[in-house]
């Protein structure tokens, strides 16, 4: 007897599946992708969006902040992902300075990179005061993801990268920024490490998905740093990271394995010889 079902194609992701995916109430998954491998692997479990985030200079560059990193090594890591990726959705994230300083530098540096690597958006930290850089964008083409709450690129006037939003005026600003974001055209904004309940109050406000890091979970859909869910980041430890598998120790216990290995010459072998 023959199997009359198909097997599905992997859905490719867009923005538009993001805002229909709120409006039909399936979780949004994201993780953070920096390379080739690594992109290749979420893409084929079905991610729904690969954001090349500027934390790489902290998880891949070594910097102490995310300050330091520029629109070429933003370039650099997302044609990397890109040539992986075959249905997630890719976001990069714009770069300290390279949108703050004016709209025309927004366009420029946000257009180099959709028009050099072929990404679906760009991710831009900030609150109402980049409201017209992000319909700048939007207009010209440019789709944009928000980023609100704990937002590095300011780690310097926050001095700290405690919890956000805790009090009342606070709040109300976030809340707002939201909502003026939703209405420049954002198609998605990140909340990150903001009290659980204001995070729902903000999803249930706005039209567009919420994706939560350390924002509970009423928020549209969740992102973690890939390198921190896999355990490569011992020392990082904050509550709002589930640690899905230890690979710090895999790797250290491989590696030192390869060195005895090769120091009582057990590697190669016969059979990996020629």
């Amino acid at each position: 007897m023959k199997n009359n079902k198909t097997k599905q194609k992997p859905r490719v992701v867009t923005t538009k599946t993001v805002l229909k995916m709120k409006q039909t109430g399936e979780k949004i998954s994201m993780l953070t992708g920096y390379d080739f491998l690594v992109a290749k692997y979420l893409d084929e479990v079905g991610i729904d969006i690969i954001l090349v985030g500027d934390s790489l200079g902290n998880v891949v560059q070594g910097y102490e902040t995310t300050l330091p990193v520029t629109v070429d090594d933003m370039i650099y890591h997302a044609k990397a992902v890109k040539r992986a990726v075959k249905n997630a959705l890719i976001v990069v994230d714009m770069p300290f300075m390279s949108f703050q300083t004016s709209t025309d530098d927004a366009v420029r540096n946000a257009g180099r990179i959709m028009k050099e690597v072929g990404v679906g958006a760009v991710k831009l930290e900030g609150g109402a005061y980049i409201a017209d850089i992000v319909r700048h964008l939007v207009k010209v083409g440019i789709p944009v993801m928000g980023h609100l709450g704990l937002t590095p690129q300011a780690i310097n006037k926050f001095g700290t990268y405690e919890v956000r939003a805790t009090d009342d005026a606070e709040a109300e600003e976030l809340v707002n920024d939201a909502k003026v974001l939703a209405e420049a055209g954002v198609f998605a904004i990140v909340l990150e490490k903001i009290p659980s309940e204001l995070a729902k109050r903000v999803t249930d406000s706005i039209p567009v998905p919420t994706i939560g890091i350390g924002a509970g979970t009423d928020c549209d859909g969740q992102v973690l740093v890939v390198y921190d869910m896999l355990g490569l980041t011992e020392e990082f430890k904050p509550r709002f990271v589930r640690r899905y598998a230890e690979l710090a120790n895999v790797m250290r216990g491989a590696f030192k394995q390869y060195i005895d290995d090769v120091k009582s010459q057990k590697f190669p072998s016969d059979k990996e010889s020629y």
